[in-house]
């Protein structure tokens, strides 16, 4: 495991690179080193290198490679008029403490990586073509951007594509500018927590929004900001989709501007919106799409949202969708719902329970009030799960093949443990094993998460999730079920 320093004022190429006092001058010296598992490569603080940085070699999970800094004074910047950090294929890498600027095309591109975590890096002015994210991983696996700074670039802040196990975390993004530009657009992927961040396109030049998420699978966007922009966020077409916590202003100038919205660009299935505060905007929550299009919209239930300060309804319904809108606090003044005549006959959409309040500073009160009690009750406060009136009752009838945890429409709130064979658990229940502890379901459909902390990684000081997955054997085939119920891990308020 070799440290190799690079300095673009003091150092040479002609020197051995692995002490401060013999440092490199230039990154294409690094590229044309063997990097092996668990090398690092730090560059002098105050440096500025003009030009690409490829990273051609893999670490391992235990041993990453890492590109990072060393000194005092500002963090290195990296210019380049192609990609400031450019791989494809290489896994197990940590980018930390640089800054990229100015380049022609991505700040950061991954292309077919796994394994990689960027944190606290500053990006400005990157992607003079629009058609680059200033961050952008496609066909890749398990990439994570925490506590990290966009501003003022062209095209997307983030562009993810077909990438399987994605965590965007307490990142900010301000002016991602551009006829096509979000501060964050994924497509295609799956398992994706999206948390924390601050999205700001208030004086951005584009015509689009915050977030993006295009026929996403298993994704959570929680606790996030975002102000402006034609939209919040545009979750058009997926499968179990949460989004909840949300503070989401600000978004004006068209009159379809929605705070979230859905429906336009395929099928969705299982979306929780809960728990956001939507206000200084056009429509709330929009379940719509194009005319003459077919999609499937079932199971949306939008429900605990507070509304406020808003030009059109809370809730627009104008194609045929199965779902519902509840417990939901509308300020006086804002109509609480437009739906079809159509689908209010059909009584797909049910509407129930939602208040109209003239002090929607009070109802916010309330909310945070009722939030810290659930929390107190939770036998562990670090560990919440993405539905917190979650009911799992077992299905008795015959026995199926299918998912073992299953979403039923029929019942809200309510997931249901599947039978096989001869029974559908135990008599002592059912625990599964995750990353950081177990979840136990037993006859009665009560379930309990267990965290184990000493599985917890030492270097991560933000938020950690995991996901179960299920597997059936029942001796003639094998089963494995696409569902998920995803556990979150507090980290900060566990760890000292």
């Amino acid at each position: 495991m070799t440290i190799y320093y690079v300095n673009s004022a003091t150092g040479s190429d002609r020197n051995g690179g692995t002490d401060q006092k013999s440092a490199f001058a230039t990154l294409s010296k690094v590229e044309s080193l063997g990097l092996k598992p668990g090398d690092s490569v730090l560059l002098a603080k105050g440096s500025v290198f003009n030009e690409q940085f490829d990273i051609k070699y893999s670490g391992s999970e235990t041993a990453p490679i890492k590109i990072g800094s060393y000194g005092t004074g500002a963090a290195p910047v990296i210019h380049s008029g192609g990609d400031g950090i450019h791989s494809l294929y290489a896994s197990n890498i940590v980018i930390e403490n640089l800054k990229i600027s100015n380049t022609g095309g991505a700040a950061i591109y991954g292309g077919d990586v796994t394994n990689w975590t960027v944190r606290n890096v500053e990006i400005a002015k990157s992607g003079m073509s629009e058609n680059a994210g200033a961050v952008t991983f496609r066909n890749s696996k398990n990439v994570t951007v925490e506590d990290s700074k966009i501003s003022d670039v062209k095209g997307d802040g983030f562009w993810i594509e077909k990438v399987s196990g994605v965590k965007l975390l307490n990142n900010t993004v301000t002016s991602a500018n551009g006829s096509t530009a979000d501060a964050m657009q994924l497509n295609d992927s799956s398992n994706i927590l999206i948390k924390g961040n601050h999205l700001d396109q208030t004086h951005a030049v584009s015509p689009k929004g915050g977030i993006a998420l295009v026929r996403a699978t298993d994704a959570v966007v929680a606790d996030n900001v975002l102000t402006g922009g034609g939209f919040g966020i545009s979750a058009p077409a997926g499968k179990n989709v949460a989004i909840h916590g949300n503070d989401i202003s600000g978004y004006h100038g068209y009159s379809w501007s929605f705070a979230v919205g859905l429906g336009d660009q395929g099928s969705a299935r299982d979306y929780d919106i809960s728990g956001n505060h939507i206000h200084d905007g056009a429509w709330g929550v929009a379940v719509s799409g194009a005319t003459g299009t077919s999609y499937s919209l079932t199971n949306i239930k939008v429900h605990d949202n507070v509304f406020d300060d808003l030009t059109q309804a809370a809730l627009k319904v104008d194609r045929p969708a199965s779902g519902s809108f509840y417990n939901n606090t509308v300020e006086t003044g804002v109509k609480a719902t437009s739906i079809s005549p159509a689908i209010v006959d059909a009584h797909t959409f049910s509407v129930s329970n939602n208040h109209a309040v003239a002090n929607v500073e009070t109802a916010l009160a309330s909310t945070e009030t009722k939030i810290a009690a659930t929390t107190e009750a939770v036998a562990d406060p670090a560990v919440v799960a993405v539905h917190d009136n979650l009911k799992i009752f077992t299905d008795a009838g015959e026995a199926h093949r299918g998912n073992l945890l299953e979403n039923d429409s029929s019942d809200n709130d309510t997931l249901v443990l599947r039978r096989f064979g001869d029974e559908a658990v135990g008599k002592h229940g059912l625990t599964l094993t995750g990353d950081y502890g177990s979840i136990h379901v037993d006859r009665e459909g009560n379930y309990a998460y267990t965290l184990d902390e000493t599985k917890l990684p030492d270097d991560h000081s933000g938020h950690v999730s995991e996901s179960f997955k299920y597997g059936i054997d029942d001796g003639t085939s094998h089963h494995s079920d696409a569902d998920t119920l995803t556990v979150f891990v507090h980290m900060d308020g566990l760890l000292s």
